[in-house]
C-alpha cells in the first residue's frame, strides 16, 4: 500500500519525497485524511517522434471521409 502524507508534510519534505519516488515508491498526498493526488515515478521518456515516419505503412480507404448511413 502506498504511503500517505498530508499536504503540509508534502510541501515541507518535497525533495525527500521525490527521492523516495525516484527509487520506485508511490506516495499519496492527502487533505484532511482523504487522498487527493498520487506521486509516482515519471518513467522513461518516450522516443522522439519524427513526422512522416509511418509513410507507406498506413493505408486510408478512398471513402474514409464519406458520409455515414
Amino acid at each position: 500500500m502506498p504511503r500517505m502524507v498530508n499536504i503540509h508534510e508534502a510541501k515541507t519534505h518535497l525533495s525527500r519525497l521525490l527521492e523516495q519516488v525516484s527509487q520506485g515508491e508511490e506516495i499519496l498526498i492527502a487533505k484532511a485524511g482523504r487522498p487527493v493526488a498520487r506521486l509516482v515515478p515519471a518513467g522513461e521518456r518516450p522516443e522522439r517522434r519524427e513526422p512522416g515516419s509511418a509513410a507507406g505503412r498506413v493505408l486510408v480507404g478512398e471513402d474514409f471521409d464519406a458520409p455515414l448511413p
